[in-house]
């Protein structure tokens, strides 16, 4: 059952903390045009929170402000307790948020492995001269760097083409590294922006598993935006739905599958 202040726990027995990140009344513009319009909701500790809506709903917009490459003009956004200012990229990984984009961001040219690596590096302490000598410390940080990433791999079942080029890749299996390399960051929030988007349905229900193995083996926190209802519905614990850039619907899976706006913005149809 939900709970307030201390969270709730989920049909499967699950047990959901206290809010990790929360939108306050976020408004966002863009010149003219208004892609998102005064909306909240938080981001519980341990759950998979989804966000749905229409194309140009204004979800990606929204989850650019939670990963902090937008800064809305009016609302506030509150991290583990505290108003978080306006920050870089680098900050925001460190904070410990890592994301994997709609059209994928991968280096085409090098192999998964080290695509998977370069996720490692806010955990790199030493300098590039170090790095150059690779002896002592830096040689030690690099094994440890390693070991992490190897371990990735081997969960989200890539050891095969580890060596590969990312450019020789399948879509799905790219979809899967950019997974990987976002791991790699050891993120305490995870954000997938339509992790699934032109997948057949073997590969949804690969990145599915995985997506459930991560948030039950690392307990890590995921929002994620998915068009894929059937997805959403079965993956997550809580969603939000947007359309025009306002929410209209925030809850389990049942109470929006339920929600007549919801219903209207997704069928096109309306009630008296």
């Amino acid at each position: 059952m939900f709970d307030a202040a201390e969270g709730y726990v989920t049909e499967d027995g699950r047990t959901i903390g206290g809010v990790v990140m929360e939108m306050k009344n976020i408004t966002l513009r863009f010149g003219g045009v208004v892609a998102i319009k005064d909306i909240s909701f938080d981001i519980r500790e341990g759950e998979i929170r989804a966000i749905i809506g229409p194309n140009g709903a204004g979800k990606s917009s929204m989850l650019n402000v939670i990963s902090g490459f937008y800064v809305p003009q009016e609302g506030e956004v509150w991290f583990h307790g505290a108003k978080r200012k306006p920050l870089r990229p680098y900050e925001v990984a460190r904070q410990g948020i890592a994301r994997t984009f709609q059209n994928i961001a991968l280096f085409e040219g090098m192999s998964v492995l080290d695509n998977v690596m370069t996720g490692r590096l806010n955990h790199m302490k030493t300098n590039i001269f170090q790095q150059a000598l690779w002896k002592g410390r830096a040689e030690a940080e690099e094994t440890a760097n390693r070991e992490v990433v190897e371990r990735i791999i081997d969960f989200l079942e890539i050891q095969a083409i580890r060596k590969t080029p990312v450019a020789r890749l399948p879509y799905g299996l790219k979809k899967r590294v950019e997974l990987a390399r976002a791991l790699a960051a050891e993120p305490k929030l995870l954000l997938l922006d339509e992790p699934m988007a032109g997948m057949n349905v073997e590969e949804k229900e690969d990145m599915s598993r995985f997506i459930l193995d991560v948030n039950d083996e690392f307990g890590t926190t995921i929002a994620l935006i998915e068009h894929d209802m059937g997805v959403v519905m079965d993956l997550s614990d809580r969603v939000v739905v947007m359309d025009y850039g306002r929410k209209i619907g925030d809850g389990t899976p049942d109470e929006v599958r339920n929600n007549q706006a919801v219903i209207d913005a997704y069928l096109g149809v309306s009630h008296d």
